[in-house]
C-alpha cells in the first residue's frame, strides 16, 4: 500500500484500490492548472497557422452550426453584432468564410465555412490530437485510464441539471 505524505491543508483518502492518496487542499486550483497546461499544448499545435485564435474559434463555432448568422455568432461569442460582422469580413477576405442567403428566407444570411476552412480545421484537430497523444504517451497507461475515467465523470457532472432547490441550499450553506 502506498501512502502519500499529507500536505498542509490537504487530506488523505482511499482511492478505492487500497491506496492512500493525497487530495490537494484546493482541488479546483489543481484542475485549473492542468486545464491551463492542456490549453498550452493545444495552442502550441495551432501556432503553425496564420489564422488568429479568435478567427479559428469562429470557424469552429460555425462549422458545427449550419444555421448560424451574424447575430447568432455574436451571441455565441458574447460580442456586439458589429464586432462579429468585422470578424466575418476578415474571414471572408481570406477565403475561409462565405455568406450565403438562407434558402428558406432570402432575407437571412448564413455563415458557411469554405472547403479551405474545413481542411484547416481538420488539420488543426489532427495536430491537436497528436500533441495531446504525445503527452499521454509519457504517462503510465494506468494513469491514462484513470484520467479518461475522471474526465468522463467530470463531463457528466458538468452537464447534469442541478435542481434549483439544491443550488439554493448550496449557496446558503457556503
Amino acid at each position: 500500500m502506498r501512502v502519500a505524505a499529507a500536505a498542509p491543508g490537504g487530506h488523505q483518502r482511499d482511492d478505492g484500490r487500497g491506496h492512500r492518496v493525497e487530495r490537494p487542499a484546493d482541488l479546483a486550483s489543481a484542475i485549473d492548472a492542468a486545464a491551463e497546461t492542456l490549453i498550452a499544448v493545444l495552442d502550441s499545435a495551432a501556432s503553425r497557422h496564420q489564422v488568429p485564435p479568435t478567427q479559428l474559434r469562429v470557424l469552429m463555432l460555425i462549422s458545427g452550426r449550419r444555421e448560424t448568422n451574424v447575430n447568432g455568432l455574436a451571441e455565441l461569442l458574447d460580442v456586439v453584432p458589429s464586432s462579429a460582422s468585422r470578424l466575418c469580413d476578415r474571414l471572408e477576405a481570406t477565403g475561409l468564410l462565405r455568406r450565403v442567403a438562407d434558402p428558406r428566407d432570402r432575407r437571412e444570411v448564413r455563415l458557411v465555412p469554405t472547403p479551405a476552412a474545413l481542411t484547416l480545421l481538420r488539420e488543426l484537430a489532427e495536430r491537436r490530437q497528436r500533441a495531446v497523444q504525445a503527452v499521454l504517451d509519457r504517462m503510465p497507461q494506468r494513469m491514462q485510464h484513470d484520467l479518461l475515467l475522471s474526465l468522463l465523470a467530470f463531463g457528466r457532472a458538468a452537464t447534469q441539471t442541478v435542481p434549483e432547490q439544491q443550488t439554493d441550499q448550496a449557496v446558503q450553506t457556503a
